[in-house]
């Protein structure tokens, strides 16, 4: 029975993510593979390649950065989040991505998109920088309005949290059957329909099933979530969240506010840590495991869209 992990999107709320990850990483707590969707993935794949901190520290140093994100590079270049640079200049020159690392880690790794022309998704297994470079994890957090279509060996996508915001069955039935999942809004969350529709429908007309997909999102959102809290209460998979709405924004300009919640992420995993152990070593699978190596000595580092 393999142990997974599974990561849900969310933009910025992924700050939660990353200080589980973060903790998570620093107990030397392995999985067989792990599944990200949107900011799931971008900031996932530090587990992989065992980098911790990066998604902290890269977002709080260029958050303010007109570079990096927000309306100005909405307007110069049609992607909220700049793709030339979170996605080649951050990864490959300011803070290098350790491919190395993560092509030698035996993990697995899933990335969640979403074909615009069927609306359906499409999970691809992310081989690292020979595999597109940094389109699969760019293509998984392209935000519907606010950025370009990806479009890789002629299959044209965006955001994955779209058609499977958190695919805890598409883990499962790939043999995942131990997993711990993180979510970044609370329990009492359910998503409501997009307000934003009479947009979608203008802008990707051509794209009928990608509209469709829109229209019903919340509907499939909510759907998983009671399949989750089903799975959670017959103890088949364990679920980490905050207790309550995170401090950020989706394109977050504070860093303040992201230490925030990526520290609330960090006490979460810190305060049931004990319990993830359990459930893991009900199988035998976390006890003893080996550490996981931190790159570059040990301060974090950063790794925002990636």
């Amino acid at each position: 029975m393999k142990k997974g992990l599974v990561l849900e999107g969310g933009a910025m709320r992924g700050m939660f993510t990353a200080g589980v990850m973060d903790v998570l990483m620093e107990q030397g707590v392995v999985f067989d593979g792990a599944i990200g969707v949107s900011a799931g993935a971008a900031f996932g794949v530090n587990y992989k390649s065992g980098q911790i901190g990066r998604a902290i520290r890269y977002n709080e140093r260029f958050c303010n950065d007109k570079r990096y994100c927000g309306l100005w590079s909405l307007l110069k270049s049609g992607d909220i989040y700049n793709t030339d640079f979170c996605y080649r200049v951050v990864p490959t020159q300011y803070d290098p991505f350790d491919f190395d690392a993560y092509g030698k880690n035996p993990m697995e790794f899933y990335v969640v998109c979403t074909d615009i022309e069927t609306g359906k998704p499409v999970y691809h297994t992310y081989g690292g920088w020979e595999d597109h470079g940094f389109d699969w994890i760019r293509a998984s957090a392209s935000m519907p309005l606010v950025s370009h279509i990806v479009e890789i060996d002629g299959q044209k996508m965006l955001d994955g949290g779209i058609s499977d915001p958190i695919p805890l069955r598409q883990f499962e039935s790939l043999g995942y059957k131990r997993n711990v999942l993180i979510l970044t809004q609370p329990r009492e969350y359910r998503k409501k329909k997009s307000s934003a529709m009479l947009f979608i429908k203008l802008m990707y007309r051509k794209y009928p099933h990608l509209v469709e997909a829109m229209a019903q999102r919340h509907e499939v959102y909510n759907n998983t979530l009671a399949y989750i809290e089903a799975q959670e209460a017959a103890g088949n998979v364990l679920v980490i969240r905050p207790e309550a709405p995170l401090p950020v924004s989706r394109v977050e300009k504070n860093p303040a506010n992201l230490r925030a919640a990526y520290n609330i992420g960090r006490d979460t995993a810190t305060e049931r840590l004990a319990e993830i152990r359990r459930y893991l070593d009900e199988l035998g699978i976390s006890k003893n495991s080996p550490k996981m190596a931190i790159c570059r000595g040990s301060e974090p580092q950063a790794s925002g869209i990636l």
